[in-house]
C-alpha cells in the first residue's frame, strides 16, 4: 500500500516498494519477503568501496540462511559511482567478486529520492536524528518481517554487522 503527502507516494512497508534492477526492469521488494536484508547505497570510486570485500563475505556466509544484500549504487556523494549500471557491475564482479543483487542507481537524498529511502529513513533516523544519507555505504538492516531494526553509518564495516545479522536469521 501507497499513501500520497505532500504530492510525493509514500511506501506503507518495504514490500508495497518497486525498484528497478540492474537492467532497468521494476521489481518489488515483495520477492524478499521473508528474509533479512541489509540495503547498501554504494560507490565504486569510493574510499568505503572495499567494503565490498566484507559484504561479499557476510552474503556468503549466510545467503544459504535466509539472507541478502540489496546494492543500490548512488552517485550524489561526489560523484563516486560514475558509469551506467553495466559498468559498475562489471567493476564489482570483477574487482571484488560479488553476487549478490544489484540494482539500478538511484538518488537517496533530495528531490529525486527513491521511495525506498524515503521509506528507510522514515523508519531509521542517522546520528542526532538526521534523516538524510551522509554518505554512500549506510547501511540498513531489515528483519524477516520487513521492519527495518538498524542504520549503520559509512564508517561501520559489514564485520561489525554480523552479530546483528544472526541475531535476525535466529
Amino acid at each position: 500500500m501507497v499513501k500520497t503527502i505532500f504530492g510525493r507516494r509514500i511506501p506503507m512497508g518495504i514490500y508495497d516498494i518497486l525498484v528497478k534492477d540492474i537492467n532497468g526492469q521494476e521489481v518489488s521488494l515483495n520477492v524478499f519477503h521473508g528474509k533479512v536484508l541489509l540495503i547498501v547505497n554504494t560507490a565504486t570510486g569510493c574510499g568505503f568501496t572495499p567494503q565490498y570485500d566484507g559484504l561479499q563475505k557476510l552474503y556468503d556466509d549466510y545467503k544459504d540462511k535466509g539472507f541478502e544484500i540489496l546494492d543500490f549504487p548512488c552517485n550524489q556523494f561526489g560523484h563516486q559511482a560514475p558509469g551506467t549500471e553495466s559498468e559498475i557491475n562489471d567493476f564489482c564482479i570483477l574487482k571484488y567478486h560479488t553476487t549478490f543483487p544489484r540494482f539500478a542507481k538511484i538518488n537517496v537524498n533530495g528531490d529525486d529520492e527513491s521511495p525506498l529511502y524515503i521509506f528507510l529513513k522514515n523508519q531509521q533516523k542517522g546520528i542526532l536524528g538526521s534523516k538524510n544519507i551522509k554518505w554512500n555505504f549506510t547501511k540498513f538492516l531489515v528483519d524477516k518481517s520487513g521492519d527495518v531494526v538498524k542504520r549503520y553509518g559509512p564508517d561501520k564495516k559489514p564485520e561489525i554487522i554480523e552479530s546483528d545479522i544472526k541475531k535476525l536469521l535466529g
